[in-house]
């Protein structure tokens, strides 16, 4: 029984990168072997157990072989005569699929310290073809290291594309790969290397994308028409949170163009619900910045912070029913005609 760092903690070890979690693949072991030393099983489609102490992943050497369409179309085989080699092979792409010794030393069957020197996105063998989540995965490792994709794998994607097999994508891995790619450091090469393979699953970037998550999807969603955009966040699935921000930003955004006037900032500030959730309306501006920056988004911001700054509890004790409401919009309003 050994015990192997296996994947990304290698990877980003070798590139000078902090390693955030470190998994262990653990060959010639079975799962009561694991269950006796004290490890606790976490697994639910293959055996994967946690460490007593560190509480870091263990999963037994594993192979994976084809048994029908999509990313769990797969019949796995764990036990103690699986050796390290063959768990490597079934990963995605040679610069994850580097292992190390509990003594430092390097096990690298299929070359990727020399594809990370290189900085090439290679895919390990065949197999690649099999799961269709892997051309999102490699998508989103060119935007975190902004790495070309080497011209084998790039072939290799477009035929899986081409063949079909992305139909059998569901949305909570896409959005799962998407989202990771779309916060890296070089997200564009997301969309490039989508674009090449011919996965048309997300819309071209018309703006810088900066920012948070919720950000970089509303910089996306900024020209397209609200339904469009209902419909892109119910196919991903995308959270509460992202699809308020998009939606705000393609509905809202010949408003935030066009307001010069008390009147038109006032009402656009109500409907952007920006009294009651100030963080989602700087996030807005955030995105109309990158998307609009000749739009008077300083007036529209001085004019939020005015009104917001109107004691409503004062003007709401001297009125009551619909009349707290009217007072309060007026002082509000009243505020940032002061401003000139």
């Amino acid at each position: 029984m050994k015990s192997y760092v296996v994947g990304g903690a290698v990877r980003d070890e070798l590139l000078g990168v902090p390693v955030k979690d470190r998994d262990w693949v653990v060959v010639g072991a079975t799962p009561e072997e694991m269950l006796a030393k004290g490890f606790k099983p976490v697994g639910k489609d293959f055996p994967v157990f946690l460490h007593p102490v560190t509480k870091e992943e263990y999963a037994l050497a594993r192979t994976e072989r084809k048994s029908g369409r999509g990313y769990k179309g797969f019949t796995v085989h764990a036990a103690p005569d699986v050796t390290l080699e063959d768990d490597l092979r079934r990963r995605d792409l040679t610069i994850n699929a580097i292992a190390k010794d509990e003594n430092g030393k390097l096990i690298d069957p299929f070359r990727g310290e020399e594809d990370l020197r290189q900085g090439v996105l290679r895919h390990v063998s065949d197999a690649f073809s099999e799961d269709p989540v892997r051309i999102l995965r490699v998508a989103r490792f060119a935007a975190r290291f902004n790495f070309p994709v080497h011209k084998s794998t790039a072939a290799l994607m477009r035929k899986m594309v081409a063949s079909g097999e992305t139909d059998t994508l569901v949305p909570e891995r896409v959005w799962q790969e998407f989202s990771k790619g779309l916060t890296e450091a070089h997200p564009q090469r997301m969309f490039d290397v989508l674009k090449s393979s011919g996965l048309k699953l997300l819309p071209e970037p018309k703006y810088p994308l900066q920012g948070s998550l919720p950000v970089r999807f509303a910089l996306l969603a900024w020209p397209l028409e609200e339904k469009a955009v209902e419909a892109l966040c119910k196919r991903l699935r995308a959270p509460n949170e992202v699809r308020e921000l998009a939606l705000l930003a393609c509905g809202y955004r010949e408003q935030i163009k066009r307001a010069k006037k008390p009147d038109e900032f006032f009402e656009l500030l109500k409907r952007t619900d920006a009294f009651r959730r100030p963080d989602r309306f700087a996030d807005l501006m955030q995105v109309a910045r990158l998307a609009a920056p000749k739009a008077d988004l300083a007036r529209l911001e001085k004019a939020r912070a005015a009104a917001a700054a109107v004691d409503a509890g004062a003007v709401a004790a001297e009125a009551s029913g619909r009349e707290i409401g009217r007072r309060v919009d007026a002082a509000r309003l009243r505020a940032i005609k002061s401003l000139g």
